[in-house]
């Protein structure tokens, strides 16, 4: 009890059938002396009690005091562990971003993509692929057949393989590897980052599933999507197209040429203009709907304003002559102006219009 400035305590036995100072005694079978606050009894007044041999050793006055130390040393180690992987996560996240602006909606979704490789002649499996890649393995890969060969690599029908179980014709899926020297490192290194752009996805892009060093082989490979129609010169020189294919072909790749050099996606979000530098008929693809599938991104040119005069210069004068615009062939492109770069492309496009028109079928 405390009444002014004075303090009495007392400690007693007594029998908890009794009332003790006019008090019915609660608590008695507690195992801790808890002092509570009693009210109405003339001064600040606090009781407790418990029947434990010499319970009331230790008084406790605040149970929180008690308490609150070991919530607090159980729980502050776990709230900085998960502050440190949250925060850990969130500049990961936004590393990658910065590096490699994919996707709101990119890293994908399984159904996005199986419908993506439907639409290519290639079944969902892919996604086996890009899953290995991001445990970096090596995926089960077969070579089969040289289906085409450039001036920094070689291009192999292949098949891929989804377990190991898997007999030789059974559990494969078709697959294209473009393979570079170790030699060719820098053509292989601008294609796979082009390709890992988010925004270059299209359904007239070649599409990318993975790329991998081979380091026992002195190799990098680029591995995607593969057409069984081969190349637009190769079905030029085999097939008289008709009015309808000429429209379908010619119309997608107006379309993939105009969203490459967009600077906004589809769904309105900014990008980063990109120049293909090589369009050609060997370096699109003919799909089993007949239309273009851009491939060959190795000289692509991602034209961002931060690019100064003498890096776009430093670029270089490239491309396949024949396909060249006429300011290229000469060294006359205005390198102060990107757009430049554009219409270099859509030059190098018409003549593949052409190419197109002097096969196909159509009178009047």
């Amino acid at each position: 009890r405390k009444k002014d400035d004075n303090v009495t305590f007392e400690t007693l036995c007594h029998n908890p059938v009794s009332t003790l100072y006019g008090l019915v005694l609660e608590d008695y079978n507690n195992t801790k002396c808890i002092m509570k606050e009693k009210k109405g009894m003339g001064s600040k007044f606090f009781i407790c009690s418990c029947s434990d041999e010499e319970c009331n050793e230790n008084i406790i006055f605040n149970p929180n005091s008690q308490v609150l130390p070991v919530i607090l040393v159980s729980l502050v180690p776990l709230l900085v562990i998960a502050v440190i992987v949250i925060t850990s996560f969130y500049c990961y996240r936004v590393y990658r971003q910065q590096r490699n602006p994919r996707k709101k909606g990119q890293l994908h979704d399984f159904s996005d993509k199986k419908a993506m490789m439907d639409n290519e002649g290639s079944d969902s499996s892919s996604m086996h692929a890009n899953n290995l890649n991001h445990n970096n393995e090596l995926l089960p890969i077969e070579l089969d057949v040289l289906v085409g060969k450039g001036r920094f690599a070689e291009v192999y029908k292949a098949k891929l393989k989804q377990g190991s179980s898997a007999s030789e014709e059974h559990g494969f899926e078709t697959v294209a590897v473009k393979i570079f020297p170790y030699e060719e490192y820098a053509s292989w290194k601008n294609e796979k980052d082009i390709f890992s752009d988010a925004d270059l996805r299209h359904e007239n892009v070649l599409h990318f599933l993975t790329a991998e060093e081979r380091k026992g082989q002195r190799q990098y490979w680029l591995i995607t999507a593969y057409q069984s129609l081969g190349n637009l010169q190769e079905y030029l020189t085999n097939h008289i197209i008709s009015w309808h294919d000429l429209w379908l072909l010619g119309s997608s790749l107006a379309s993939v040429v105009a969203h490459l050099h967009s600077d906004r996606t589809s769904c309105g979000r900014c990008k980063v203009p990109i120049a293909h530098r090589d369009i050609k008929s060997s370096n699109i693809l003919v799909k089993k709907d007949m239309t273009c599938c851009l491939c060959d991104f190795g000289l692509a040119l991602r034209l961002d304003n931060s690019l100064s005069v003498d890096e776009l210069a430093n670029s270089g004068q490239v491309g396949t002559a024949r396909y060249m615009a006429p300011e290229v062939l000469e060294s006359r492109i205005n390198l102060e102006n990107i757009e430049s770069f554009k219409q270099a492309d859509v030059y190098s496009m018409a003549l593949v219009l052409w190419e197109m028109i002097s096969r196909c079928s159509a009178i009047g």
